[in-house]
Formats: structure tokens, sequence, C-alpha cells
């Protein structure tokens, strides 16, 4: 096994649902390809979706795949929204940073007892650890998705109260900043102090921030029930699964959006939207070769001379993946409505664009 392969591999059970921890998984997750185009391998792992993928300003693929939704033959539209999981937490990530430009945070090593006092252990666990899923915090996933299923009816601030009745009872998973541990309640906190400083919701604090100065007017709150008009149906295994409770999710992966929006967001990022001293702190800086590391909002991969940024999503009936490779001035949005539970295709169209197109 490569070492590229040996990181994809472990690597998916760090993404591999919207909500799902740390694990592991074996090789039997990516499977092997015969690459001649990217056009080629998308169809060959059986992609269901819009992808582009460009390099150095030219489009190596920028087409849909499949049905948006099979009962209708409505057809994948780069203008068409998707559920984009937990790449919302970029947005999280970058409404913190926004924050920070507008002085209502000082630094992301203020702890979290500067904010809320009666936070357990909070004065241990810094923002910058939150967003780089270094504080230890528990999740509340399956938990909440249980209280659901029982006729529960909660809301976020609920959500965070059983976070921090769950710190009280069984204590921090480890010491902020000693280990890493990919965790959605990170970023249901990050979305609630983004209220608590701005004075807004959190989709309002981020449209005005981000989305409208950007012009990426498809990008939204998503519904606990999607409209056929003007989304992507959902499946798993070829059956319709869109329905989800969007207050679970919040700011770890509410957002829908469309291939589009998604590729101005990438073409922002990957130039002026964050200043150069801003890249250093959220990008983690320093990788090895065939690792992949944390930083604020986003992933770095580094395999041999090739660095990429991106992050994953995963929610009922979706997966995503964006990302963007400087050296070759590369963009990558892939927003599938094939729920896709193993992360093979995810980490096999990785493999394939680092060994073969950006190396």
């Amino acid at each position: 096994m490569t070492t590229l392969h040996k990181f994809l591999v472990v690597f998916t059970g760090l993404i591999l649902g919207l909500f799902t921890s740390c694990s592991s998984d074996d090789d039997t997750n990516t499977p092997t390809s015969s690459y001649t185009t990217v056009e080629n391998l998308l169809n060959e792992i059986d992609f269901q979706g819009y992808a582009i993928i460009t390099k150095n300003g030219t489009d190596l693929v920028r087409q849909g795949f499949g049905f948006a939704n099979e009962s209708t033959t409505l057809s994948q539209d780069e203008e068409l929204a998707y559920r984009i999981g937990s790449v919302t937490k970029t947005f999280t990530a970058a409404a913190l940073v926004q924050l920070k430009r507008d002085g209502l945070i000082s630094s992301f090593n203020q702890t979290l007892d500067e904010f809320d006092t009666a936070f357990p252990n909070g004065n241990q666990i810094t923002l910058a650890n939150l967003l780089s899923h270094q504080s230890g915090i528990p999740e509340y996933q399956l938990l909440v998705e249980q209280a659901f299923e029982d006729g529960y009816v909660l809301d976020v601030e609920d959500i965070y109260t059983a976070i921090t009745e769950l710190i009280t009872e069984n204590g921090l998973n480890f010491t902020p900043g000693t280990s890493k541990e990919y965790c959605n309640s990170n970023y249901l906190i990050s979305a609630l102090l983004v209220e608590q400083l701005s004075g807004m919701t959190f989709h309002q604090y981020v449209q005005q921030k981000i989305f409208n100065p950007l012009g990426m007017n498809n990008s939204y709150k998503g519904t606990d029930v999607i409209d056929i008009n003007a989304h992507a149906q959902g499946y798993l295994n070829g059956t319709p699964n869109s329905t989800y409770p969007m207050t679970i999710p919040f700011g770890a992966g509410d957002f829908s959006s469309t291939p589009k929006d998604m590729e101005t967001w990438i073409n922002a990022v990957k130039t002026s939207w964050f200043t150069e001293a801003e890249k250093n702190e959220i990008f983690a800086q320093n990788v090895p070769n065939g690792y992949v590391d944390f930083g604020l909002g986003w992933f770095t991969t580094q395999e041999s001379n090739t660095t990429m940024y991106w992050h994953g999503g995963d929610i009922n009936g979706f997966w995503s993946m964006i990302g963007f490779v400087p050296a070759h001035n590369a963009t990558i949005v892939l927003l599938s409505n094939q729920q896709d539970l193993t992360g093979s295709q995810r980490n096999s169209i990785i493999q394939q664009l680092l060994t073969n197109e950006f190396n």
C-alpha cells in the first residue's frame, strides 16, 4: 500500500459521515482505477452529481453525471442546489476569521470561558482548538439523533446544553491541544459564538459577510425537506434519502449550495479572501509527505511536492468535496446526490488526482 493510499484509507474515518468521529478503514474502500481522464475516472466510479475540476485555468471536467432527480429526470446543473454537509465548516471558520477582523475576537488563543464562564473546562479550550478539532469535546450527534427519533424537539441551545452536560458527566476526551479528533461539536459551538458576538443569526452573518460580497446568491441554510424543483434529490443505494432535521448539523453542516457558488468560494479562498497572514494561520503548515492535518476549517494534504487544501462533507443522500491545489492553480468542486457510506468515491478521486493530475 502506498503512503498516499494509507493516508486516504485512514482519513476516510475522519470525514466519512457528517457526524462520524475518528475511525479507520481498510484498503477495500479505495478501488483501483485505469485512469485516463477525470471524466473517465468519474464515469468509472459511477459518480452521480456535478463536478468542476480546473487546472491552470483550463477545465478538466465541468459537467453533470446521472440525474439530479431520477423520477423527474431533472438534470445535474452547476446552478442547482445540493446539500454540502461538513463543507459548511469552511464558512463557520471563515465567520470567526471575520469576527477577528471586526475586532470582536482578539485572538484564536482566547479560551471559551471568556465567552461562557460556565462552560466546563472552558479555561483550557481555545478557539483554535475548536476550529482545528483539538478541543477534546465529545461528539453530540448520536445522542441528539436518538432524541429526535424518540420524538423530542430540540433547538440548537438544547444541543449546546447537551454538549456541556456530556463534558460535566464524562469529561473531555483528551486534554485540549494534545490530540486531534474530528468532532462536529466544535463547529456547533463556533457557530453559536458567531451569533453571540455578532448579534445576528449565524446564517445572517455568513450571508452578509461572505455570500453577499462574493455574489453567492444560491447558497443558504438547508431545509429539513428539500424543494425538488430547485434542489437535487439525495439518494442512498438508489432510494430517495433527503429528509433530515437541519437543527442537528447547524454550523457543522447545514448549508445547501450550488457547484457554481462553491467554485466562487474556492476561487476566492485561493486568491484574496484571506490575507497571507490569515492563510498562514488557517492552513496547516509543514505537513509531512503522505499525511493530512487539520487547519482552522480546512484540511491540508501533502503528497510529494503537491499541497492540497480541502474539505469534504456527507449528509443524508449527499456527499461533497471542495479544494484547491496552489501549484497547479487547480479548483476542485464535487457535489454528489448519491450518498457514499464508505467514502470510497472521494478517496479514489483524491488519490487519482494527486497521482495523475497534480503531481
